[in-house]
């Protein structure tokens, strides 16, 4: 496996040199002939690609062509002196090209002078673009070369990597002469030079090899891991093959597969990325993901599909290779750069030590003669915050010996103990299960998360894969417990404290997820999966049952309170029959928010926090109650009504006028809303008086995390396609709604309730821009024969998107005399506009709704009615309803 320079036997059934001198004879204009070369070339190597052939000769065999073609345009040129050389450098100087990689070359001047070659250095370089050639290119001196090169390591590193194609070869000598280590870039310099830069690199993409749209040249794992690898190698062995690495002991054997392996499956998807595209695209986008898993051969099984038994492939090489580069660097630095160094050393037991904070075996047989070490040093490190990391050799020796986590080794009590240690050990877990999952660890020693590494979740909302989300929300548990979390996550921060065994939350957060691409309902196969852990780990009756409990209902706390009706006693009273306890309720809490949090950052918001936080308090109130005296609705309407009139006569309202106003609000209305909003709206409408003009209140939030978002009061005369009209004002006003709540009063004036956020998920603030959503809705709302308007003029921006099909699921809801419309559809600006337009037409009255959007997901409810108040029970009306919002929001994204 070749480090650098390419070795290529050349291949004249690619292209002829000589065959296309012939021709370039016979031929006015040599652009044609040049032209058609490099697509013959190309259809060629695509051709061979389809085929199967190895993409090693196809990614050096395209470099070996471009070498021909080179030089025979060079030929076609006059060059003075020899006082000019034309090199390959940069991944062209490897002899490594892809369909559309840039031909990187330096057109290296012997002197400082370039008069004499001017004219010829823009008529060839002009004549490269005029072929169509994508080039990258410069033109320096031997002096220009060494000044440039000392200034800037992107320089040198582009210059190590060099081929003569045409020209005197003692130029290129010359040139290494003057980048010699022993004049500029020594081998320390350039290497602390070079892992800054990665450093930075890997932090672009948040330091995860686990994007789900990733770029396959710079994520971690990714074509630029390998190649720092060889420059860090080059510049301090001088190596030109990896193989010449193993040698002098820089790396071992089963290290230079995972290697060259990983670097030829790149290779291909590369490749296949740049055929397909037609340009240099490094980015696997889930477009290109899926045509390309179909062109490797994969096909959808009952399991997955193909795109996601693709994607684990890329996922497990990238893995591999992230975890070798960590290691081979990170030894580079301890062994060979500072091998002399003294460093502290502390012992921690007879197997283990801290030198220059990072732990490491004190033995290489360490792991042979105890295996249970594997397992102590990850439970070491928790419990001595102290330590930095692990030192390479150890890490490597780790690599060596995970195979001996068999069936018995799992199986061992003693494994067992030390395993459940860790998670009781009070120390960052989540860190060390990290560490782990990165050494290969993990999914030893639980098979079952194994099988999830690399496992993509094709969807609209989770942006990791399931071992990677997985450990984000792991380590947002651990979050939870630092003093700082108490601002932005209170209730979860509190409530992690109160938690009686910590552990079962870890175990819990572990086995979430770990039943997804088996077939099935995941939460019952990952309940069914962590049963087995806790019976092997020793875990109570009562443990076993919690932490079965909590991975079957995981997405149970989330999904009620974003798309059932909170406000409806039953609801509360049917959640706190199914959690049963107020311990229940605090894990579930705490285990949700992590994992909202950990599926995709721009789902949590304030409003989502209000809304776990309110069916957290409601249940625990109806907890504390007792489940055989849940609160009747007789009981809640009297307790609002009291609380709120307390309120009012605080401000000095007049209750003879507060008390006519609320006989014609109903008894929902203050099963709706809470004490505090409900004296809000009454204050505004007694002080509106006899205005003709809708009444728009707008309450903004105390903090980000106190109401959630900012909420839009509408009183105003009830009027069909209300709805419609107000949920298309607000989106052209660059408004998202979160919330709906649609009210009547018997004197037919609404009392509807939008929750609303701006474009970046925060709640609106500022005064100004609120008188602006004021007026705006005043002027669109106040008279009803304008509504259609409204609604048909508003075209908003189209969105990227999955090419998912819009779901429409309609089901009663006798309780309350109406019918439940439940969507699930791609989100698009103006998605709400659309539907509330398809309710106009479809003679459909809106009683609330509960919208939830996750990520590029919308699953939203609506509780609706004919326009005479009646729920849809007629087939063919709802067939026909169903069938309208499929073909608009289906056309629409």
């Amino acid at each position: 496996m070749l480090l650098h320079h390419y070795r290529f036997s050349p291949d004249e059934s690619l292209f002829d040199a000589d065959a296309f001198r012939a021709e370039l004879e016979g031929n006015r204009s040599p652009i044609a002939p040049f032209k058609a070369a490099l697509r013959a070339i190309q259809d060629r190597l695509d051709g061979r690609f389809r085929e199967g052939a190895d993409i090693r000769d196809l990614i050096h065999g395209r470099a070996w062509c471009l070498d021909q073609l080179l030089a025979v345009a060079w030929e076609q040129h006059d060059w003075p002196n020899g006082g000019v050389a034309l090199l390959a450098v940069g991944g062209y100087g490897r002899g490594e090209l892809h369909p559309h990689s840039d031909v990187d070359l330096l057109l290296l001047l012997e002197h400082d002078d370039d008069v004499p070659y001017r004219e010829s250095l823009t008529a060839f370089i002009t004549f490269l673009w005029d072929i169509g050639l994508e080039i990258g290119h410069s033109v320096r001196s031997l002096s220009d070369c060494e000044r440039e090169a000392e200034a800037d390591v992107t320089v040198i590193t582009n210059l190590l990597e060099s081929r003569t194609i045409a020209g005197p070869e003692h130029l290129r000598a010359a040139m290494k002469a003057r980048l010699a280590p022993t004049r500029l870039w020594p081998a320390d310099r350039f290497f602390e030079a070079k892992w800054q830069e990665q450093i930075s690199r890997h932090h672009r993409f948040n330091n995860s090899e686990y994007h789900l749209e990733p770029n396959i040249k710079s994520s971690p794992g990714g074509l630029r891991d390998i190649q720092m690898i060889g420059w860090v190698a080059k510049r301090h062995f001088g190596s030109q093959r990896y193989e010449d690495l193993v040698a002098s002991g820089f790396m071992n054997d089963p290290e230079l597969r995972i290697l060259s392996q990983g670097q030829a499956f790149l290779w291909q998807v590369r490749y296949a990325l740049h055929m397909l595209t037609g340009r240099a695209e490094d980015r696997l986008q889930f477009d290109h993901q899926r045509t390309i898993a179909e062109l490797f051969g994969f096909r959808d099984n009952p399991e997955r599909l193909a795109v996601e038994q693709f994607m684990k492939r890329y996922y497990r090489h990238v893995t591999a290779l992230a975890g070798l580069n960590d290691m081979l660097l990170q030894h580079f630095d301890e062994a060979i750069l500072h091998a002399g160094e003294e460093l502290e050393t502390t012992a921690l037991n007879d197997r283990f030590e801290i030198r220059g904070g990072y732990i490491q075996a004190r033995s290489r047989t360490v792991f042979r003669d105890r295996p249970s070490a594997l397992l102590e040093l990850f439970l070491l490190m928790a419990e001595h915050p102290e330590i930095e990391g692990v030192r390479a050799d150890t890490i490597r020796l780790i690599r060596d010996h995970r195979h001996l986590m068999d069936d018995l080794y799992r199986d061992d009590v003693r494994h067992q103990s030390l395993f459940m240690e860790l998670l009781r050990s009070g120390g960052n877990v989540a860190r060390q299960l990290r560490r782990m999952n990165r050494y290969g660890v993990l999914g030893k020693y639980l098979p079952e998360f194994g099988r999830a590494v690399g496992l993509m979740q094709h969807d609209l909302f989770h942006i990791y894969t399931v071992d990677a989300h997985t450990l984000r929300l792991l380590k947002c548990i651990h979050g939870f417990r630092k003093p700082e979390a108490r601002e932005t996550f209170p209730v979860a921060a509190t409530l992690i404290h109160q938690l009686p065994k910590l552990e079962l939350l870890w175990i819990a957060g572990l086995y979430h997820d770990i039943g997804k691409g088996r077939g099935g309902d995941h939460s019952i196969l990952g309940a069914r999966d962590v049963e087995v852990f806790a019976e092997r780990h020793g875990l109570s009756i009562r443990d076993t049952r919690l932490v079965s409990w909590l991975v079957e209902h995981h997405l149970t706390m989330s999904m009620v309170a974003q798309k059932r009706d909170t406000t409806d006693p039953d609801v509360i009273a049917d959640f706190a029959r199914l959690v049963g306890d107020e311990t229940r309720l605090d894990y579930l809490y705490v285990l949700s928010v992590a994992d909202i949090n950990a599926t995709n950052p721009t789902l949590w918001n304030g409003w989502r926090a209000a809304l776990l936080r309110q069916l957290h308090a409601e249940t625990k109130r109806a907890l504390r109650r007792g489940l055989e005296n849940p609160l009747e609705r007789d009981d809640w309407v009297n307790e609002t009504r009291g609380e709120a009139l307390s309120l009012l006569a605080a401000v000095g309202a007049d209750m003879a006028s507060v008390e006519h106003l609320w006989e014609s609000l109903g008894e929902e209305y203050f099963l709706q809303y809470a004490p505090s909003e409900i004296a809000w709206q009454t204050q505004g409408i007694l002080a509106h008086g006899g205005s003709q003009l809708p009444l728009i209140l707008i309450s903004a939030p105390v903090d980000d995390m106190g109401e959630g978002g900012t909420k839009v009061f509408i009183h105003t005369r009830s009027v069909d396609d209300l709805f419609a009209a107000t949920a298309a004002a607000l989106d052209q006003l660059g408004l998202s709604i979160h919330d709906a709540r649609i009210a009547t009063s018997s004197n037919d004036r609404t009392l509807n309730t939008f929750i609303v956020l701006d474009d970046h998920g925060k709640a609106i603030r500022d005064p100004a821009r609120i008188e602006e959503i004021r007026a705006h809705l005043v002027e669109e709302l106040d008279d009803p024969e304008d509504y259609p308007q409204i609604v048909t003029r508003h075209t908003p921006r189209q969105l990227r998107h999955f090419r998912v099909p819009t779901e429409v699921i309609i089901e009663q809801d006798p309780a309350n005399d109406r019918t439940l419309l439940e969507l699930i559809a791609p989100d698009r600006p103006g998605l709400l506009a659309r539907v509330g337009q398809i309710f106009m037409e479809q003679d459909i009255a809106l009683s609330a709704a509960k919208i939830a959007t996750l990520g590029e997901k919308v699953e939203d409810v609506f509780f609706i009615t004919d326009k005479a108040g009646r729920p849809l029970i007629d087939p063919e009306r709802q067939a026909q309803l169903r069938q309208r919002l499929v073909e608009v929001l289906d056309v629409s994204g």
